[in-house]
């Protein structure tokens, strides 16, 4: 069967119910242009009432564009064709002025960056009043309670201290919270969230996304979910729609396209899943294992009884606690821990970007601690750092050349001919070709500009590389090919790796070795078997149970009012 014979949902997936068997959002061969450059091409759906579905892809292959049709929210130049029928309503050849009571009020909508969602200078109360509006309540007092019942509604601990706070005092998993508070207020028929996990911790990840369940239980909500993990999506909706350049490559039940994806791009995309696929990198990282094994391994790394403290509001506050641990060459090692956890602090700590309040830290036996910087500028060929964001961490002002040659040019190594011989050699290890030495980092993708990131970082032939968050930013088969690269180069040249990292299931296919932080203090350690395999710790077995496994959509969990105090900034 072509994909495209499998477009309409099959009757199975709706409700017995007379009421669910109308499709609450009908789309039929929705196309999209931007001016002449058509991005979505022939997409058909349908969500029943209280029925979900997740729209899945990389990154352009528009997921949000058909998103924001159904929101109408489509930039200048755009233009949609085809049907939208929402509850009856054809969306697409409604005006401004009839379609504009159904946003917000029918359809509501979660963001997927709650930080730069809310306005930072105002109260996270005041933006509530504004949703509050769009109920039929006249009552000033009477919305505000409203809004304090929602708020508790969806797991917000203390909703008048929520309402009263502005967004930086509070969590990312509380403001996404907020968020989802704010769009089930008017009590929409349609929720439709954007990535709206894609940038918290794993364990916030499974509160949103149980609390969007049984949201959605609870108030007969229908959900459209935009994601680009086939894992989350396998757990939490009753279809799929597979999409790739702006076509459905397959659709149907999620049972169905998860179990023996019909597509190429679809067996794809789950090849690429790191939880669906632990051991895909055995091989890669048989040579770190061996030299775990080795009776005389060195230790690169040395952390030995690392303290640090930060004043905040006139307050101590221990970011890093007493910690220990080595890191055997030619290995990686994960740091791993919710936000505030104390990851980041560690290796700055690391790096020599801060000063410990007590212990000691060496690297190739040669001390990063009581150094001053210029003599930390000569370690700091041997340790180098990938920063999270490609988007943000290389100039672009600069050409991929100058950018990988710089640090060539900072320590004076070699020749001019020698440094541009160097910079082609490093471009080809990462797997690049010498046509974007010409070319500024706007003009490539997430996963070239990650390339570039990891070339500069090599340039200098360090022993010791940092990675943070080195893909957290990219599409999940980007990931992949990322972390290839840099396990393909650990096993050739023998790097040391120190890998932070949120997502767990990507931990398990690259690192060794894991450290578990909580609070500040490294509360387990040990090879990865040993972590994933045997955790002793409650912590940490709360840390993979919230890794998405795929295995079937879970039953909406029951109503948590028992939110920890940490999640409060």
């Amino acid at each position: 069967m072509a994909p495209q014979d499998r477009l309409t949902l099959p009757q199975s997936l709706l409700s017995a119910n007379a009421a669910k068997a109308t499709p609450l959002l009908k789309v039929e061969g929705l196309s999209v242009a931007y001016d002449r450059n058509t991005v979505v091409s022939g997409v058909n759906f349908e969500i029943a009432k209280g029925q979900s579905l997740a729209l899945i892809g990389e990154s352009g292959s528009g997921k949000s564009t058909i998103a924001r049709s159904v929101l109408r929210l489509l930039p200048a130049g755009a233009s949609a064709k085809g049907r939208v029928t929402f509850d009856g309503h054809d969306i697409l050849a409604l005006s401004d002025r009839r379609f504009r009571p159904l946003r917000g009020r029918s359809i509501g909508f979660i963001p997927q960056d709650p930080g730069n969602s809310l306005n930072p200078v105002r109260t996270i109360g005041a933006q509530a009043e504004e949703a509050a509006a769009l109920l039929d309540e006249p009552d000033r007092q009477a919305r505000t309670n409203r809004i304090l019942e929602t708020f508790a509604q969806v797991g917000l601990d203390n909703p008048k201290r929520v309402y009263d706070a502005y967004p930086h005092q509070l969590s990312g998993g509380m403001l996404q919270r907020v968020l989802i508070g704010l769009a089930v207020l008017p009590r929409p028929s349609l929720l439709v969230a954007d990535e709206p996990t894609s940038a918290l911790d794993v364990t916030i990840q499974k509160r949103i996304l149980d609390l969007l369940s049984r949201l959605q239980r609870d108030l007969d909500i229908s959900l459209l979910l935009i994601t680009h993990d086939l894992a989350i999506a396998a757990e939490r909706v009753d279809s799929l729609v597979v999409l790739k350049d702006g076509q459905v490559q397959e659709a149907g039940r999620t049972s169905d396209v998860f179990a023996s994806p019909a597509s190429s791009y679809g067996r794809k995309l789950h090849a690429d899943v790191p939880a669906l696929n632990p051991d895909r990198y055995a091989r890669l990282r048989d040579p770190g294992f061996r030299r775990l094994e080795a009776v005389a391994s060195e230790a690169k790394i040395s952390i030995s009884g690392v303290t640090k403290t930060f004043g905040v509001d006139g307050s101590a506050l221990k970011a890093v606690d007493g910690i220990s641990f080595n890191v055997t060459a030619g290995t990686t090692h994960a740091l791993v821990g919710e936000s505030g956890s104390g990851k980041t602090t560690t290796i700055r700590l690391l790096l020599g970007l801060e000063e410990p309040d007590t212990g000691t830290i060496s690297v190739a036996g040669e001390q990063v601690t009581g150094r001053s910087q210029a003599s930390l500028q000569s370690l700091r060929r041997q340790l180098q750092l990938v920063y999270q964001n490609p988007f943000t961490s290389l100039d672009p002002a600069w050409k991929v050349g100058s950018l990988i040659r710089e640090p060539l040019d900072r320590f004076r190594i070699g020749t001019p001919r020698e440094r541009d011989a160097r910079v082609r050699e490093v471009l080809a290890e990462v797997g690049l070709g010498e046509h974007v030495l010409s070319r500024k980092p706007t003009a490539l993708s997430g996963g070239q500009r990650q390339r570039v990131a990891i070339a500069r970082s090599l340039v200098l032939k360090p022993d010791v590389i940092v990675l943070d968050e080195p893909t957290s930013a990219l599409d999940v088969s980007v990931q992949a090919d990322i972390v290839e690269v840099l396990l393909s180069l650990q096993a050739s040249l023998g790097l040391t790796y120190v890998f932070v990292s949120h997502d767990l299931a990507l931990v398990r296919q690259l690192a060794h070795t894991v450290s578990v932080m909580q609070r500040g203090r490294i509360i387990e350690h040990g090879t990865v078997d040993q972590i994933f395999g045997s955790p002793r710790e409650a912590y940490t077995r709360t840390l993979l149970e919230s890794i998405p496994s795929g295995a079937g959509r879970k039953a909406p969990q029951p109503s948590k009012r028992n939110i920890e105090q940490r999640e409060i900034a």
